[in-house]
């Protein structure tokens, strides 16, 4: 049933419809959507499964359009053949239904375990059900079991990430928009750089410009998660260390991360700088990471493996005497991800993965060396560029200049 208005004491059901207002126009056209969806049942058929249970932020995002906040309760998007249904916690009332594409039920939290009723009620019982097998806990797992019966449980978790890897041209266009807002946001911190700043206040600047700039393009989102991570001196030397209420201090490396997250995608511009001037034996350390991400950048182009294109970088730092101060891989995909939710592994820049590149997918390039404190050129060194891969070779589309030239600032 349609809830319009408050539920009296007398009736308290299990889940319900709270169908509260008018749909919001979402991101992309419905069309999008349906196709993912046609996607998913390929899946699904191939998996032999008659119902999947979505769970995960990303996969809840990418097939329905709505991006979940779950403090602490469970979410899922239950698709079958003939059901696309959005399964949300009471506290959020009708902003789900209206986000999502597709129906959405609610659960009430008088009854523990509601949440899993109300799957049982679309997934239906002893069904052969697709799951999430990275993303569902085991406690999760067990009452999946028990609610649902199933004949059999399948992971289709792979699956959905190989179609996730592989962008429309609907996604296409929003992750370049998405680029563009994080080059906003690096002019702003570049603007904001001063010793005796803070990088509280740095990272502050970047992170309203973006906002107000997805805000200026994207009249009709809803805005949330957008970021920056800017780091100082030794606090430069994770890549994804927080922001303190350091001073920025003549000299310092510095290093800056914008991140404009639209409708559950993220984007990231990445960048090395310094604090009015660069040592020498800084500027030799900084040149050869600039190096290392144009010639990496080269090797992005399709028919290449994540693992071969990685093995070559290795193979450039290793005669530069620089390999040991690699901390991670080299780049990964772009889309439904954050950095708290979502991760396509089958499509980073590392030895262990031998995806093959393809046209349609979004790579960033992203090497990363930290010198430890004390050693000549100490910090952490990273540039990062998003590439769209083409038919016969790759697009850039960050546009915010990497480099020395640009970069020392203040």
């Amino acid at each position: 049933m349609t809830i319009q208005n408050p539920i009296p004491t007398t009736a308290r059901p299990d889940f319900h419809r709270v169908h509260n207002g008018t749909k919001a126009p979402l991101h992309f056209a419905g069309a999008e959507y349906d196709a993912r969806i046609a996607g998913l049942r390929a899946i699904m058929a191939q998996a032999g499964t008659s119902a999947a249970v979505l769970t995960s932020m990303h996969n809840v995002s990418y097939y329905s359009g709505f991006t979940y906040c779950s403090f602490g309760r469970p979410y899922a998007l239950v698709v079958t053949d003939t059901q696309v249904v959005t399964i949300s916690a009471g506290i959020d009332a009708g902003q789900p239904w209206r986000r999502c594409h597709g129906d959405a039920i609610t659960y009430t939290d008088w009854t523990r375990d509601n949440f899993w009723r109300a799957v049982a009620h679309v997934a239906g019982t002893g069904a052969v059900v697709g799951f999430e097998g990275d993303h569902l806990t085991l406690d999760q797992h067990r009452k999946l079991l028990a609610f649902l019966s199933p004949s059999q449980v399948v992971d289709i978790a792979p699956a959905t990430m190989r179609q996730r890897m592989h962008k429309s041209a609907a996604e296409l266009e929003l992750i370049r928009a998405g680029a563009a807002v994080a080059d906003v946001g690096g002019y702003a911190i570049r603007d904001a750089v001063r010793a005796g700043t803070r990088e509280i206040d740095v990272a502050m600047a970047g992170r309203d410009a973006m906002e107000l700039e997805i805000a200026r393009r994207f009249p009709d989102a809803e805005y949330r998660d957008t970021w920056v991570w800017f780091q100082s001196g030794l606090n430069t030397d994770g890549a994804h260390n927080p922001v303190t209420s350091r001073q920025l201090e003549h000299g310092d490396i510095l290093s800056l991360n914008a991140f404009p997250m639209i409708s559950g995608y993220y984007t990231a511009l990445e960048r090395t700088m310094f604090v009015g001037e660069v040592d020498d034996a800084s500027l030799a350390i900084w040149q050869a990471n600039v190096a290392a991400h144009e010639y990496g950048m080269s090797l992005l182009k399709p028919g290449a493996t994540c693992a071969e294109v990685t093995h070559a970088i290795n193979d450039f730092f290793a005669e530069r005497g620089l390999l040991q101060y690699r901390t991670f891989g080299y780049g990964h995909s772009f889309g439904v991800l954050s950095h708290y939710y979502g991760r396509e592994a089958g499509l980073e820049l590392r030895e262990d993965v031998d995806t093959v590149i393809e046209p349609g997918m979004v790579i960033s390039m992203e090497p990363m060396l930290t010198l430890p404190q004390g050693a000549p050129g100490a910090g952490g060194y990273r540039e990062h560029d998003i590439l769209i891969i083409t038919e016969d070779g790759a697009e850039d589309i960050t546009k915010y200049p990497y480099g020395p030239d640009f970069n020392v600032v203040g």
